[in-house]
């Protein structure tokens, strides 16, 4: 990765942080809204850490069930193409494993709220 790379690289994860303060201040509608423009510029094909962590806040701006499903279902779809590498680049002590627990139990927590139970049982067993 050059410096370049990795300069450009830090600046997204920083815009995602930016935006995360401001769901966690309670402006989820503006928050949807940096999360989906900054989604439009990584892409669907973008690297595998941009596309999980975003992907994995953006769940929790959305106001329909179906849609916050639709979002961890990327973000648990992106953590399987990231590598121990490339998240280390961010942070070198997570592993990609350390972030399975979490994803699966969003995906549980949806699936209770869309009247799932044998899906939500599933990802729960698969946060144990």
């Amino acid at each position: 990765m050059t410096e370049q790379q990795q300069v450009s690289d830090d600046g997204v994860m920083t815009r995602i942080g930016q935006t995360l303060m401001l769901l966690h201040g309670g402006d989820r509608e503006e928050a949807r809204n940096r999360f989906g423009l900054l989604w439009q510029q990584i892409g669907p094909d973008g690297d595998p850490l941009h596309r999980c962590t975003l992907a994995h806040y953006m769940a929790d701006t959305q106001d329909d069930p179906e849609t916050e499903l639709a979002w961890d279902l990327r973000a648990l779809s992106a953590a399987e193409d990231l590598t121990d590498e490339r998240l280390a680049a961010h942070d070198a002590s997570a592993a990609v494993r350390a972030l399975y627990p979490s994803l699966h139990l969003n995906l549980a927590a949806d699936y209770v709220g869309l009247h799932r139970p044998d899906a939500a049982r599933a990802h729960l067993d698969l946060a144990r």
